[in-house]
């Protein structure tokens, strides 16, 4: 789907009519038309409709309907009709493909602290997967003087912070849930004047301060509802409504409601899916006015020389920020390779620069074709890759031929450019980690030996080349969040695709059930950063392969039989005869299909679900590579 320039209301959008017609007569293009409504809605009344639609879409049986059912409790110091209604609906269209359906519990008024706190609370009965907390916001106010000191304003807002993330560590602890928390809605007020921003006991400072702590000190489990932040978007005094507070207790406006309930989808959709990996840019009228190819170096707008040529500039400064935290860059155009790199090499103003192109396709073929490539070359899945494009037809071509790819159709004036590629919630990351700021420059490596690769007239000759050196080593807090990002990443090699979160990961730490590793590649080129992943548990003399993935860049150098050879090193120290391997088969991992055959284990059942594996451990006879292995913290235990 295109990400245009506005989310606009519902009665704006044709089809509305045709949707309900949809639902008359039980289509199953229902389903994509509501949740298209869905994404695009931003009025209360509209919105709340389409939540009633979508409820006699599921009794009516509509087929491509809800496939999955999300456990979703919400609780708060506020009434929470019809927020609730909402909330429900945006985690439902927030599915990775399709709908979810939400089976929902609802707390009671201001009673969230009781809730949370008794173990023994229909809450914790519900057993949800996720839990949407609203604190008392009329609670976050300093209790002290203005004109106390900002230590003690400081500590007052901490601990204010604190006591809610308590709140959540426990609920977290009792229920294993996944906590969303809203933060505290500013005050829209006047009072007392100027002098608001002079001390941080004012209301509009203290909430602030609050919020901020929050955000700073929030672990692993917790994901912030950034109200603030959609409130200074919408208007802080339009999100707020007096009357509406003291005659039902509702916290939000009827309007900023959508805007919430559709964080909160976007929130729990995170959860189930990984942010993009690939920015493909088209160049002429989209990384600078003008046609290179007919108005030469001098001829195209960028930089400082025209407004329009600011607008492109900022456009590609976007596009670098998007870089430094870990997005990889390509170029597709159709254009003389010659002319499109030129001005990444010469133009003064241009602020993206051949080094920051991992895979650079310019040349007279389809778009759709040349997107391939780069997934080829960078050995991505084509559902890493967004597409940026100012040309409706070239943009229609790709959602046809090559539909895994996002695509963003830039819209008329270059000044929005910069806002559509920033808001376009793409490539928004739940942790950016050290390796994910590499990102780029790792896959510009990976082109470096593909081509010494092609040079090479033996395997033998290329391995050896690359001087490849690896540390293995338990699972560490530090890596927690790199560790975390494979396993809700990878796809392609990953032998069960099970996922994990943070917490969970955290989990394995202490968990001596289990063994748990990562792994790390360097080589003459570069760093890899962390590559490979392996959980496994122990039961009796058998050791079972949880999780085993890798990162598709270091496919065919032997990384795969080190991870084996490790596998198998472990097993035997916890005294295992046996290490078991599972097959679990999706769309998307067929390339490990004959993996374990493939490393001399045996195929001891078989269904359509699993394929389980088995090897002995004491005729086991390591591997051997062209890699120098660095083993860390293993041989203590």
């Amino acid at each position: 789907m295109a990400v245009e320039a506005d989310i606009r209301p519902l009665n704006q959008v044709a089809g509305v009519d045709a949707v309900r017609e949809l639902l008359g007569s039980k289509s199953a293009a229902f389903w994509p038309a509501l949740h298209e409504l869905t994404h695009r809605s931003s009025d209360f009344s509209q919105a709340l409709s389409l939540t009633t639609m979508r409820k006699k879409g599921v009794r009516a049986g509509i087929p491509g309907g809800p496939a999955k059912t999300i456990k979703l409790a919400i609780l708060g110091g506020c009434s929470l009709y019809p927020l609730h209604e909402l909330v429900q609906h945006f985690v439902g269209a927030a599915a990775p493909a399709g709908w979810w359906e939400t089976e929902l519990w609802k707390g009671d008024y201001d009673n969230y602290v009781s809730e949370i706190l008794d173990p023994e609370s229909e809450l914790y009965a519900a057993k949800p997967e996720v839990i949407f907390l609203i604190p008392s916001n009329q609670r976050c106010a300093y209790q002290g003087a203005l004109t106390d000191s900002r230590e003690q304003q400081q500590e007052q807002a901490l601990s204010a912070a604190q006591e809610l993330l308590s709140l959540c560590r426990t609920a977290r602890e009792r229920s294993g849930a996944e906590i969303v928390i809203a933060n505290f809605l500013p005050p829209a007020d006047f009072d007392p004047g100027p002098y608001r921003v002079r001390s941080l006991g004012s209301g509009w400072n203290f909430r602030k301060l609050v919020n901020l702590e929050l955000g700073l000190n929030v672990p692993s489990y917790v994901h912030i509802c950034d109200v603030e932040f959609l409130a200074s978007r919408r208007g802080t005094v339009t999100c707020y409504d007096a009357r509406a507070w003291f005659e039902t207790k509702q916290l939000y406006s009827s309007e900023f409601s959508v805007d919430v309930a559709r964080e909160v989808g976007n929130i729990v959709g995170s959860l189930h899916k990984s942010s993009k990996k690939v920015l493909a840019l088209d160049l002429d009228n989209t990384m600078w006015g003008g046609v290179i190819g007919d108005d030469g170096m001098t001829g195209i707008e960028i930089g400082g020389t025209s407004p329009r040529g600011e607008a492109f500039k900022a456009f590609q400064l976007a596009v670098l920020s998007l870089a430094r935290r870990g997005v990889v860059l390509a170029v597709c155009s159709k254009n003389e390779h010659k002319a499109a790199v030129e001005p990444f090499e010469k133009h003064p103003e241009m602020m993206v620069r051949m080094k920051d192109i991992a895979s650079f396709q310019a040349n007279w073929e389809p778009k759709s074709e040349n997107l391939r490539r780069i997934a080829t070359e960078l050995n991505l899945g084509l559902d890493s890759i967004v597409f940026v494009d100012d040309n409706p037809a070239e943009i229609e071509i790709v959602k046809q031929f090559v539909p895994e790819i996002e695509t963003i159709l830039l819209g008329a004036d270059p000044a929005e450019y910069a806002s559509q590629l920033l808001n376009c919630r793409f490539f928004e990351p739940r942790s950016i980690t050290a390796d994910d700021l590499k990102r780029g420059e790792q896959y510009q490596q990976q082109a470096a030996r593909t081509q010494l690769q092609g040079s090479q007239t033996d395997m033998k000759a290329y391995l050896t080349s690359l001087e490849m050196h690896s540390v293995i080593s338990e699972f560490t807090a530090v890596d927690v969040p790199r560790v975390s990002q494979l396993i809700n990443k990878s796809n392609q090699f990953n032998v069960t695709t099970r996922r994990r979160s943070e917490a969970e990961v955290e989990g394995l730490l202490a968990d001596e059930s289990r063994f748990a590793f990562s792994v790390r590649l360097a080589d003459k080129f570069g760093d890899n950063g962390l590559i490979s992943v392996v959980i496994a548990e122990v039961g009796g003399r058998t050791a079972t392969i949880d999780t085993w993935l890798m990162s598709c860049r270091v496919l065919k150098r032997q990384m795969e039989d080190e991870v084996l050879n490790e596998i198998v090193r472990l097993a035997k120290l916890r005294g295992c005869e046996v290490v078991v391997g599972h097959y679990l088969p999706t769309e998307k991992n067929e390339m490990v299909r004959e993996l374990f055959p493939r490393m001399g284990f045996t195929l001891v059942q078989e269904t359509p679900e699993c394929s389980t594996y088995e090897l002995d451990t004491a005729s086991f006879v390591p591997h051997e590579t062209y890699i120098q292995i660095d083993r860390r913290a293993y041989d203590s235990n």
